[in-house]
């Protein structure tokens, strides 16, 4: 990732072999921080590559940091309180144009998937009323195999990082890494329309990340206008720091289009995806998420009165109990507390099965665009063919005598009973669950007062099914989430507890299933305050909250004692450079000046450096920042300042404007000014191979004092790694100065500089594998 970590120096350390049997039998958690553990026998590799959506990118970091150089400090000494309050105004009416966006992309895209999936089954249950039931297959088959096909073509020729759900790309892009043409203006075209169809198609899986996906990238479009446009009325909030902020509530806000959770979108973001946060962050997310819930509400107000064609009441998942009284007792708890475990155990169980099929789908996908094609239409056709033929395996029931016939059996694309091709007053239950939209099956089997609508077999083959088919469907090259696949699975196994139940319990079977759904999130991804409140503005019922809280503790408690959450799976397998917030207990016994050694020799320029070296440093090297130091500061003892640092971008912003010197001196503060702006520093630069440099300038100099910030983030070198690793994550840094214990002539005044890279495990461990040993003892306590 970062071109500073991207090659480390072999080192071998010399011990006798005494010395070297004393370090082996020593234990290794009792070793001091003065005392190193230089036991490095391979050079520590990291890749500047990872998977973004389904495409192979390089990568680098953010600068959230603040550049305090000359030029920022004179912008912010020089800044009138109008032009403060247009940056506050300017930063809160983005994000009222996130939420309105967000609501408004968000209602068609469920307004098109309704229309388009209603019309596709009105056309098949016409077909099996006349009994043709080979016709009604070749046609709903055909129509997914279609929708399929435009959802994946778009994804693998045109945007393949619209692919996937896109949260794991925005947690890691909020994590501080730069996630390339994630947020660009025809990911979110393909992300829009490839949902639509992949939905549509009656794929096991869900609008909800996609969702999220679709309101980061109208937070980057509006803050920066993409990779490709640059809005200049927007220059306030050309930085990453406020594009990270923006984008924060985009995430929010898909959270909310897709349950209609305004406060559970908020907190999803603070829970899950968002690494810094602060209370005007809050204030703002809040205020989008609220811009989203009026939107979504108008929309739904308009389409009630049948101007949507067949949207109708339908096209958000919404299971409203504020008119059930919930009652259960001391004894209820059991139950309860066996769905949470049952979620916790399935949960972790399905993380390690996708981690499998995500391994095997890479290396089909690996082959090129044809077998990324492939793989997607052999999952639809297996897909349809399961959807409309398991129900032919269901029994007909006969409707309730109190149900009128309106009711039972229904013949259009919605209802709880659904007559498929059963005789009047006839229904099939499984045909209920699957031959209809997932947002409609999630209704239908979180029914309440149903008691008796669904057979214990038809809600066994449902749930395996939709396991199988979840497992199948995540990983083809369309845009997919992970919510719709899951909750679907949970109500199934939460519907079949309370069916066992029965007379022993005064719960519902319809708040089981939602209670089952609940606990397979948990378990899956480890959210407990977000879900809760998620499924409270669900359910409209806040007496639901006791035992929500305790079945999401307890599966998560339970699924995190095998395996981590389905995102961090999934940033794992695409190679993501995430930093956790808790760094590994092993991190304690190396320090920072150690890891420093392991690097090559650091690359340093001076105050007022010569192009020609300039060129050199940056044709021969990768490093994104590089230490600028002046010499003989204190000439009495000869000691060397650390000016500060400058970044890559900068100093080829500086050879492209030829702002050169013809002799060694420092510039005053105007030239600087003439020169450059605080606009051009925040953007980022190109190339060096874009950038021409005679033979003559060459031999002239550069005066990096006014662009180099003056206060970067410096960490002594006999700090731990474990606690300059939550300095790193936790401020945001893109590079962490080591600086020595004391200061001397002829000591540099900085010993190397610590990038991402550099503090993640699994690099530290093949430079240093002696500490995997300390990993294995404590992981063993």
């Amino acid at each position: 990732m970062e071109e500073d970590s991207s090659q480390f120096a072999e080192t071998t350390t010399t011990h006798n072999m005494e010395g070297q049997a004393d370090e082996e039998e020593r234990d290794p958690e009792s070793n001091s921080l003065h005392q190193p553990l230089l036991k490095r026998t391979r050079t520590l590799s990291s890749t500047p590559l990872a998977m973004v959506g389904a495409k192979v990118s390089y990568i680098e970091s953010l600068d959230y940091e603040i550049n305090e150089n000359d030029l920022f400090r004179h912008d912010w000494r020089s800044r009138s309180k109008v032009q403060v309050l247009q940056y506050i105004f300017l930063k809160w009416a983005l994000a009222f144009l996130v939420g309105l966006l967000t609501g408004i992309i968000a209602t068609l895209i469920n307004l098109a998937v309704e229309n388009i999936a209603g019309y596709k089954l009105l056309a098949v249950v016409h077909y099996i009323e006349k009994e043709r039931y080979l016709m009604g297959f070749i046609y709903f088959t055909g129509a997914n195999f279609a929708l399929t096909m435009v959802a994946t073509v778009l994804c693998v020729c045109f945007a393949p990082t619209a692919a996937g759900p896109g949260i794991p790309e925005i947690k890691a892009y909020l994590n501080g890494v730069d996630t390339p043409n994630m947020f660009g203006a025809t990911t979110l075209i393909v992300k829009i329309i490839g949902s639509i169809g992949a939905v549509s198609a009656g794929l096991d899986l869900g609008k909800e990340g996609p969702l999220v996906h679709i309101g980061s990238c109208i937070a980057s479009l509006l803050s920066q206008g993409g990779p490709d446009i640059k809005w200049r009325w927007l220059r306030y909030v050309n930085n990453d720091r406020d594009r990270r902020d923006l984008i924060t509530c985009g995430a929010s806000s898909g959270v909310c289009a897709a349950f209609r959770a305004p406060v559970g979108g908020v907190l999803f973001s603070l829970e899950e995806v968002a690494t810094w946060w602060r209370s005007a962050l809050l204030w703002r997310t809040f205020f989008s998420t609220a811009i989203v819930a009026v939107v979504l509400r108008a929309f739904i107000e308009y389409c009630t009165s049948g101007n949507c064609g067949l949207f109708g009441q339908g096209g958000l998942i919404m299971f409203d109990v504020s008119g059930v009284t919930v009652r259960y007792h001391v004894m209820d708890i059991i139950p309860v507390a066996v769905i949470g475990i049952i979620g916790g155990v399935l949960g972790s169980l399905y993380n390690h099965l996708l981690h499998k099929v995500l391994r095997l789908y890479s290396l089909i996908n690996e082959k090129g665009r044809i077998h990324k094609l492939l793989l997607s239409l052999t999952v639809s056709l297996f897909t349809s063919a399961c959807l409309y033929g398991f129900p032919f395996l269901a029994s007909c029931r006969p409707c309730d005598p109190s149900l009128t016939e309106s009711a039972c059996p229904t013949t259009g694309r919605t209802g709880n009973f659904k007559q498929f091709n059963c005789p009047n007053g006839y229904y099939n239950d499984l045909a209920t669950l699957l031959l209809t939209t997932n947002d409609d099956a999630v209704r239908n089997v979180f029914s309440i007062n149903t008691p008796a609508e669904f057979t214990l077999l038809s809600l066994i083959i449902f749930f395996a099914l939709y396991c199988i088919l979840g497992l199948l469907t995540f990983g083809i090259a369309v845009p997919s989430g992970l919510f719709l696949p899951i909750i679907l699975m949970g109500s199934a196994y939460g519907r079949m507890l309370g069916i066992a139940m029965g007379p022993y319990t005064n719960i519902d079977q319809g708040l089981y299933a939602v209670l089952g759904a609940a606990s397979l999130m948990a378990g899956s991804m480890r959210m407990t305050v977000s879900l809760c409140v998620i499924f409270l503005e669900l359910t409209n019922n806040l007496l639901l909250l006791p035992i929500t809280m305790l079945v999401l503790l307890i599966a998560k408690t339970v699924g995190d004692c095998f395996n981590p959450s389905i995102y961090e799976i999934i940033l794992e397998l695409k190679g993501l450079p995430f930093l956790d917030a808790h760094p590994e207990p092993w991190m304690r016994n190396i320090t920072v000046g150690e890891l420093a050694d392991a690097k090559p020799a650091l690359v340093a320029l001076h105050g007022v450096e010569k192009v020609a070296r300039i060129v050199d440093v940056l044709r021969n090297t990768t490093h994104n920042g590089f230490p600028v130091v002046d010499d003989g500061v204190v000439p009495s003892i000869g000691a060397t300042e650390l000016h500060g640092l400058i970044l890559r971008s900068h100093l080829i912003l500086v050879l492209k404007k030829k702002w050169f010197l013809q002799e060694r001196r420092r510039t005053e503060e105007w030239e600087v000014r003439e020169k450059f702006t605080w606009v051009e520093l925040a953007e980022r630069g190109g190339k060096i191979e874009e950038v021409a440099v005679t033979k003559d300038e060459l031999e002239m100099y550069v005066d990096l004092h006014p662009l180099t910030n003056r206060t970067p983030y410096t960490v002594m070198e006999s700090m731990s790694v474990a606690k300059a690793m939550v300095l790193f994550r936790q401020v945001g840094l893109r590079h962490l100065l080591v600086v020595p214990q004391y200061q001397a002539a002829g000591v540099s005044p900085v010993v190397g500089i610590l990038t991402r890279q550099d503090l993640r495990a699994h690099n530290i461990l093949s430079a240093f594998p002696h500490l995997a040993k300390s990993k294995g003892i404590e992981k063993g306590n």
